[in-house]
């Protein structure tokens, strides 16, 4: 017997060495299994075009912006800023561009927004979202039209009223009287593109002919 002794307490300091499967976490539980990688969820095109933004567009795969002078160019898009207005770095990598438009009543934006070839809509789809974000006044019907670039066409829509509160974040906590929005969809070659020219009433209402200029502009670059 008194040559057991040794052995059982040199097995008893083992056994208390060994690691346990319940101490192998602060809280004394079992270690959690590692997470299995899970698939990124693709955004949705519709959530994309009107991210965060009332004045919603996404950086997609026509890579880098080109500036020359009032020239903004992608590998297989171009059009021309009108000479007033101020190309600045886009707030969101959901804008493939963005451009300060002055106005006396105050500055209005032009976003662009791309997502590939073929994706992004429909133009009926697009003019339903945007009426969704300005209440019209009673009665009172958006005008709308078709400007025919060089190798592009724009369907534009122009609203007018009050900038509804946006349900996605980024936007207005409540409603915003005076607001215009004119946006178009451009379908072409590498289409379609998105443009959205927002701001104060009066503004727009006097850079609308150079936002039409804008569309008539569009083309390939070179």
């Amino acid at each position: 017997m008194k040559r057991l002794l040794p052995i059982l307490a040199a097995t008893a300091i083992l056994a208390g060495c060994s690691p346990r499967a319940n101490e192998s976490t602060p809280g004394g539980g079992s270690a959690p299994a590692p997470p299995s990688a899970a698939a990124p969820t693709p955004p949705s095109p519709a959530a994309a075009i009107e991210p965060q933004s009332p004045h919603g567009a996404a950086r997609g795969p026509e890579g880098g912006v080109t500036v020359n002078g009032q020239t903004l160019s992608t590998p297989s898009f171009a059009f021309d800023l009108p000479s007033a207005w101020r190309s600045e770095q886009p707030s969101s990598s959901m804008r493939l561009v963005q451009a300060v438009v002055p106005g006396d009543a105050g500055p209005g934006e032009l976003v662009l927004f791309y997502f590939g070839a073929g994706q992004g809509g429909s133009v009926d789809g697009n003019f339903d979202r945007w009426r969704g974000q300005i209440e019209a006044k009673p009665g009172v019907e958006p005008a709308k039209g078709v400007v025919e670039g060089s190798g592009y066409r724009s369907s534009w829509l122009d609203l007018e009223g009050t900038l509804l509160p946006s349900g996605m974040g980024g936007g207005p906590t409540t409603p915003q009287p005076g607001f215009r929005l004119i946006g178009a969809v451009v379908e072409g070659e590498s289409g379609p593109y998105f443009f959205k020219l927002t701001g104060p009433a009066a503004t727009i209402a006097h850079e609308r002919d150079a936002f039409l200029a804008l569309l008539a502009s569009c083309r390939r670059p070179g």
